[in-house]
């Protein structure tokens, strides 16, 4: 039997910090939108009230993602609550009984855990948190470094690791860090992922670009079709 093929890869536009942000990325064909929650507040964080606020104004389809720095199934169950969103991407390495924690309270949730790709390390990451998350994100944090990072930095990481993580995942696995128009289509054939998920290569400033997004996503869908026509040859 043949192996079915992805016919469409998801797109997650984060870093949401309006409604009418919300409403451009959906127009340009976003599937996701994240909001960052982080505490304390940082670059481009929204309160818990306002992501509750536009959440509430977006379509049932549209996965709402909230991203949170909180470490401890309580504490990232409650932020939940707040923000009432349907999805969180969890963005430091917890403990995986936390995460098991949190997959028991709150199983209706799509619970996303961040692998920072170091180095090949990460791909051991797998096995500890598979059993209680949806997905995986790889994205090019240094959460343990002086200054800690834990997204959003624009910078580029080993793709040949994240496509032995993507071989090895038996969760669906989002692909972040340093994408853009000009290198999607590369991403896309290297490492495979299930999703992408990207905040400063669709924006100018600190404001969402709606002639990036339209680049980016036409990108995107022009490596879906190549994708396609490829697994069709004999």
């Amino acid at each position: 039997m043949m192996k079915a093929v992805q016919t469409r890869t998801r797109v997650k536009i984060c870093g949401i910090a309006s409604l009418d942000e919300a409403r451009l990325a959906i127009a340009a064909g976003a599937d996701a939108i994240g909001f960052n929650g982080a505490r304390p507040p940082g670059r481009r964080t929204i309160s818990d009230d306002m992501i509750a606020a536009i959440s509430a104004a977006i379509p049932a389809a549209i996965a709402k993602v909230l991203l949170t720095t909180e470490k401890t199934a309580d504490a990232i169950a409650a932020q939940i609550e707040a923000t009432r969103t349907n999805s969180v991407q969890i963005l430091h390495h917890i403990s995986p009984d936390e995460s098991a924690r949190l997959a028991a309270a709150l199983p209706h949730i799509h619970r996303v855990q961040v692998i920072h790709i170091e180095g090949p390390d990460a791909i051991a990451m797998i096995p500890v948190y598979a059993a209680h998350v949806d997905a995986f994100l790889l994205d090019s944090g240094r959460p343990d470094a002086a200054t800690q990072e834990l997204g959003g930095t624009g910078r580029i990481h080993d793709w040949s690791i994240s496509a032995q993580f993507v071989r090895q995942s038996p969760r669906p696995t989002f692909l972040a860090g340093g994408l853009g128009a000009d290198n999607v289509a590369s991403a896309m054939r290297t490492v495979r992922p299930f999703g992408l998920d990207l905040c400063s290569g669709v924006r100018t400033g600190d404001r969402l670009d709606v002639r990036k997004l339209k680049a980016f996503m036409t990108a995107v869908r022009q490596a879906d079709k190549e994708t396609i026509a490829t697994a069709s040859l004999p």
